[in-house]
């Protein structure tokens, strides 16, 4: 699954442009490695995301298309 529709459906970044756009400008990591928003996630990638002074750090444990809201942070582990 791309990067920026994980974050959208983790409930991570409320909708997939911000996502995309956090990507494109550099905010997004993946396995220690700058993110495109095309970047395939598989389970067990480390996502580490930087807002201003805010970074959050996640491991994917599960990747679904649809996750109803009360299921979405089971998609992922706070590091």
């Amino acid at each position: 699954m791309r990067i920026d529709k994980f974050l959208k459906n983790a409930r991570i970044i409320k909708r997939r442009t911000i996502a995309k756009e956090a990507c494109e400008q550099g905010r997004v990591l993946v396995n220690g490695k700058e993110a495109k928003p095309g970047t395939e996630v598989k389970i067990g990638d480390k996502i580490e995301l930087n807002f201003g002074t805010n970074t959050v750090k996640i491991e994917v444990i599960e990747i679904l298309e649809h996750v109803p809201k009360d299921k979405a942070q089971d998609l992922y582990r706070n590091l």
